[in-house]
């Protein structure tokens, strides 16, 4: 499906469905297109809304996570989302969906991660693209992906674009390694909503082991593994995706016990 995007108060994004709203991040490559099988399975059921992260036009100063997390929870309060939802983030998403829960713990009802960083990742497989090298581009963005051939030619393009500016490069740098010095080990135990874990079994930017260490400290946290799969499950096993988050979310939420109300808020 296409997804229709539109414009208030100075944010671009995607707002479809009714119901039970599902926040959805993308990565630092990432784009609305990512998402489209998860929007076509869940918006009958959900209202699913997708901000476009100003991951290369924002401030430069601000162009970190904190930066990013301060975006959202703007774009969260303009908007007037309920009380509480679903917060669902992949890659760099994911780490803005933690850090987001962290400090707004009454907000997030439950949270969903694929392929997070937030602990580990290998960026770019390791290096960043060069310029004017689309070879290059083309396979970094083919070793986000099992198959290669998930990356698409509008989608190396799109990437390929973004290599030859050089301020769209600085920001993108500036973002990802603030990611890799924001470090969440010791932090993520304060989460207590219910946390589903979607890990393609072939990541290579954030290995299955990443994963183990997300269920061990999150406290109650469900992992989940597909096979033949990268880094971005909902675009390349986007039927078994689908399949774990439509369980998750029909799951009751638990009650939390009075001890666990208070290790949230604070």
């Amino acid at each position: 499906m296409e997804l229709r995007r539109q414009q208030q108060h100075g944010f671009d994004y995607v707002d479809e469905g009714q119901g039970p709203v599902l926040l959805l991040l993308h990565g630092l490559f990432g784009a609305l297109s990512n998402w489209e099988d998860v929007v076509a399975e869940f918006a009958p059921t959900h209202r699913v809304i997708i901000p476009v992260l100003p991951v290369y036009d924002m401030p430069l100063l601000q162009a970190t996570v904190p930066g990013l997390v301060e975006y959202v929870a703007t774009f969260v309060e303009k908007l007037r989302l309920p009380p509480s939802f679903i917060v669902l983030g992949n890659s760099l998403g994911g780490h803005i969906a933690l850090v987001y829960t962290l400090r707004n713990p009454g907000r997030v009802s439950r949270l969903v991660l694929t392929g997070s960083s937030g602990l580990f990742e290998d960026g770019m497989g390791g290096s960043f693209p060069k310029r004017g090298n689309y070879d290059f581009v083309r396979e970094r963005v083919g070793y986000t992906f099992y198959d290669p051939q998930v990356a698409t030619k509008e989608l190396v393009d799109e990437v390929f674009a973004v290599t030859n500016s050089n301020a769209k490069c600085l920001r993108m740098i500036s973002i990802a390694r603030s990611a890799q010095h924001h470090n969440l080990a010791s932090d993520l135990h304060r989460i207590t909503v219910p946390v589903l874990l979607v890990w393609g079994l072939n990541d290579t930017i954030t290995p299955p082991p990443v994963a183990h260490d997300f269920e061990r400290l999150l406290p109650h946290a469900e992992l989940r593994f597909l096979d033949h799969c990268g880094h971005a499950p909902m675009m390349e096993r986007p039927a078994g995706f689908n399949g774990y988050l439509g369980q998750f979310l029909r799951r009751p939420a638990p009650a939390l016990s009075p001890s666990a109300a208070v290790s949230s808020a604070h």
